[in-house]
């Protein structure tokens, strides 16, 4: 499918960068920590400036625990105090009880499939935070994932306070110590595989401007809503990293903050998947250095030893991107 990229290319003719600008130091993001802003101080920012707030929350079976992620913080920052002005959940393709879970707690629930039919329905998580523009209302969005295990609620105002309090910032990242093993003090700073793997070394080879970030994966983040819909969305897990480089692309690397918010524990995914989500990751950064769009899939390979020999499992990858959400009627 179109893409609906300019004439001149994916970023309205800004030639891609082939390699790192030694003048570049890579830390060109503000960063912050959650404590720099009191609720109130963000409550008074959000009625002064008449913004409405949009929390959105992708689900996957994750029946689990997403409705500790709905209910806890719609008590803290929607009952409470009125920070935001909904929190949605949107379920792809869940087989579990997820979208009921999610409903139960507070949550406006849908399902990825049902929102605009017609435009049809791709798998993944970048699929449901682009429909969730067809059906939220927040002038800016903030992004939770639905497996978190140890995390709290000032996940939400630490996201906004850029937001709300500068308003040359269009996108912020969260970022946090996400240990791979519960209770070993070692690795503390160990989960985010693709991310150290993958992500960083692509940015440090193809977009330094990115450098700074700490983790430039992490499912925790908020956006104007105004830039998000202006921006073609990778269905699967390179949404964040596309936002990211198209940002800096658009409204250079200063418009991007990131908040560190402390502790985040979710559930890890096994080696072989994460293959799929790195392949992901790389065709979303090789596409935008190129400034050619994505095959719609790949043949990804991957071997396991059975009995001593080798069993091979071929899985197609999907690669397809949604075109900004403004511009689809």
């Amino acid at each position: 499918m179109s893409l609906g990229f300019p004439a001149a290319g994916r970023f309205g003719g800004i030639p891609p960068r082939l390699g790192p600008d030694p003048a570049d130091d890579g830390f060109a993001q503000r960063t912050h920590r959650w404590q720099e802003w009191s609720l109130a101080g963000l409550l008074a920012a959000k009625q002064a400036s008449g913004q409405t707030v949009s929390l959105v929350v992708p689900a996957r079976n994750e029946a689990a625990t997403v409705g500790a992620v709905v209910s806890r913080v719609r008590a803290a920052l929607m009952e409470t105090v009125s920070l935001l002005d909904e929190i949605v959940v949107i379920d792809s393709d869940s087989e579990d009880d997820t979208f009921a879970v999610a409903e139960d707690a507070g949550a406006v629930a849908y399902r990825s499939r049902d929102i605009r039919p017609d435009l049809g329905s791709q798998p993944g998580k970048g699929e449901a935070m682009w429909k969730s523009l067809f059906v939220t209302r927040g002038e800016l969005l903030v992004f939770m994932d639905a497996d978190l295990i140890d995390w709290d609620t000032h996940f939400v105002p630490g996201l906004l306070g850029p937001l709300l309090t500068a308003p040359e910032i269009a996108l912020v990242k969260g970022f946090y110590e996400r240990p791979y093993r519960d209770g070993d003090p070692a690795s503390a700073q160990e989960g985010g595989r693709v991310t150290e793997l993958v992500a960083r070394p692509l940015i440090a080879l193809l977009f330094p401007e990115l450098a700074g970030l700490v983790q430039p994966l992490a499912g925790e983040w908020a956006i104007r809503r105004s830039l998000f819909e202006t921006l073609s969305v990778p269905t699967g897990y390179a949404v964040e990293l596309a936002a990211l480089i198209d940002t800096a692309r658009g409204l250079g690397a200063g418009a991007i903050a990131q908040v560190h918010l402390g502790l985040r524990t979710h559930r890890h995914q096994g080696l072989r998947d994460l293959g799929a989500m790195a392949t992901q990751v790389l065709a979303a950064g090789l596409a935008r250095a190129s400034e050619k769009p994505p095959a719609a899939a790949v043949l990804l390979r991957q071997s396991f030893l059975v009995d001593g020999a080798p069993v091979e499992r071929a899985r197609p990858v999907p690669l397809t991107e949604r075109p900004a959400a403004k511009f689809v009627s």
